[in-house]
């Protein structure tokens, strides 16, 4: 059965066979996150073009909006607040707890769903589930 579009995604597999990891380790550890240069299944570059993944800041900074956005909205809703420190912090709060999840979603998205280099082949998946 092949894997969802989604689901690749949200597990950080490869965006061309689905079978391959593109980050090293868990979003949140100790370590800092490591991405492969190819997969290891597959072999496709990952930074198709030098400098590709300056996009993923785009993707990022729209993570992080909506982030804040909705805990600035959930914090007013709590606590009907109108000191701007309880807002600032909620704001430097959110943007440091989510970072790293930002930094690999946001490349995550960019290869899934962002670039047309990159596309699917069902192929990998197909030969994996014959061994």
């Amino acid at each position: 059965m092949a894997t969802s579009k989604f689901s690749a995604l949200a597990q950080s597999k490869c965006p061309k066979c689905r079978i391959g990891y593109v980050f090293e380790g868990p979003v949140y550890g100790f370590r800092k996150q490591k991405m492969n240069e190819s997969c290891p299944h597959c072999g496709v570059k990952f930074e198709v073009e030098p400098g590709y993944f300056y996009a993923a800041m785009y993707v990022s900074y729209a993570f992080s909006v909506a982030e804040v956005v909705s805990l600035a909205v959930g914090t007013y809703m709590l606590s009907k607040s109108e000191s701007p420190w309880v807002y600032l912090g909620v704001l430097i709060f959110t943007i440091l707890l989510f970072a790293p999840f930002n930094f690999r979603y946001s490349r995550l998205v960019l290869l899934h769903y962002l670039t047309p280099k990159i596309s699917y082949n069902p192929r990998y998946e197909e030969e994996q589930s014959k061994l």
